[in-house]
């Protein structure tokens, strides 16, 4: 886990998800700061980057915790996304305070309307495409849902669900402002990460 998550940072990447849907909250915490260690170990390392590096360095990734509002101030990440069944967004901002950031995946034009009116950073839509990251999935709402949701919100707006290098790019142009991906990019985790990176320039 940590050493994926270096090269994916070394890559470029500027924020990082800790998602685990199985571990107990022990785990959890454990694993979090684990990850939060590395980032912050490597911020003191290496300071400003050099002018030939990528312009990403350590100091700009921002750490996510899923789901549970209560270990992202334990593990002392930069915020929390939520999902619809977990804490609402207010309960979640409360928990956390105004100066982390708070996210909210939504999955229809009516959660994205509501997403639109809380206290939320940004708003997540999703599956765009079909995903094996989740036993039981909504239903894709394809490049026509990101479109729609970008009509009803003008929060920064992630697409999730079945991101590819292949597909990325149409995300994009159908109106979100960031991809959420997971599996395209676990195997060669820092080429993919570079490539993602390539391609939405």
């Amino acid at each position: 886990m940590l050493a994926t998550a270096e090269e994916w940072v070394k890559a470029g990447v500027t924020l990082l998800q800790y998602r685990n849907k199985v571990a107990d909250a022990g785990v959890m915490l454990e694993q979090a700061r684990a990850v939060r260690s590395l980032i912050v170990g490597q911020q003191s390392r290496t300071g400003a980057p050099a002018p030939d590096q990528h312009p990403a360095s350590y100091s700009d990734v921002k750490l996510i915790m899923n789901d549970r509002a209560d270990l992202c101030l334990a593990a002392e990440y930069d915020g929390v996304h939520v999902g619809q069944d977990d804490l609402s967004p207010e309960s979640a901002r409360r928990v956390v305070g105004v100066s982390r950031w708070l996210g909210l995946s939504t999955h229809n034009p009516e959660q994205v309307s509501v997403a639109d009116q809380t206290s939320a950073n940004y708003v997540a839509i999703g599956p765009v495409f079909a995903t094996g990251s989740k036993a039981n999935p909504d239903p894709v709402v394809g490049l026509e849902g990101i479109r729609r949701a970008r009509e009803l919100t003008r929060k920064p707006l992630v697409a999730i669900g079945g991101i590819t290098r292949q597909n990325c790019q149409a995300v994009i142009e159908a109106g979100a402002d960031s991809v959420a991906v997971i599996s395209d990019l676990i195997r060669e985790p820092g080429k993919s990460a570079e490539e993602f990176l390539r391609i939405l320039g």
